[in-house]
């Protein structure tokens, strides 16, 4: 995202007066800007391409492409952009595909407003839009799926990471947010979206999500626990 410039977002579905509603929720917040919308994969594509967002609230069931082959093929051209999926899908095989399409976060159109609201907050401070339980069931399933690594496999955490690079992963596995981290190890904000970004850098990973998996598998929570 630009530093100092609103966040601008680009809302992609099928029903105008969801959108609307949407719509009419962020243009109050200040950092936040509505740039778009669009009803269907196709277009969403177009409206990507033209408008170049920072964030695109996706849903899943849409006319002509579904949600998660848009966010597909505009992660391939337009991979800065963060695609937070918004559905009223609770089903694990759209969670699951939709985090491996490339989707930064994955939420319910059930939320709360101002819990939806926090969350998009949190994407400027590089925290994933996922609830808890959601973060949890894609854990469970990255974990112990036989594909669920990259296929570049990332190196171990030992022979690349600092052991506060450690502690900031194991964290991240516990679904800790930056501000919690930097509370956790008395570090500021920043020094902890620094920490992320040289710990996706070191494992070749692409996102929070797969860095939660990856410690996860490693068996790295236990670390946090380790204080300086």
């Amino acid at each position: 995202m630009r530093r100092g410039q609103p966040m601008r977002i680009l809302i992609v579905d099928d029903h105008a007066l969801f959108r609307k509603g949407v719509a009419s929720l962020i243009e109050p917040i200040a950092g936040m800007q509505v740039v778009g919308e669009a009803s269907s994969g196709v277009e969403a594509l177009a409206k990507a391409a033209a408008l170049r967002p920072d964030v695109i609230l996706m849903d899943i069931q849409m006319p002509d492409m579904d949600g998660i082959e848009t966010t597909r093929r505009i992660k391939v051209d337009l991979p800065d952009v963060q695609v937070v999926i918004l559905t009223m899908s609770d089903a694990d095989e759209h969670l699951f595909e939709a985090i491996k399409s490339g989707a930064q976060g994955y939420l319910l159109k059930g939320i709360d407003p101002d819990e939806f609201i926090r969350r998009l907050e949190g994407l400027q401070r590089g925290e994933a839009p996922i609830s808890r339980l959601s973060a949890a069931r894609i854990l469970e399933e990255f974990s112990r799926a036989p594909d669920a690594a990259p296929e570049d496999p990332a190196p171990s955490a030992a022979d690349v990471l600092t052991p506060r690079e450690v502690q900031v992963l194991g964290l991240v596995a516990e679904g800790a947010t930056n501000r919690a981290i930097a509370t956790d190890l008395a570090i500021s904000e920043n020094t902890v979206k620094n920490h992320l970004s040289h710990i996706l850098a070191k494992l070749h990973l692409r996102s929070r999500t797969e860095a939660a998996a990856y410690a996860v598998r490693e068996r790295l929570l236990d670390t946090a626990e380790d204080r300086d």
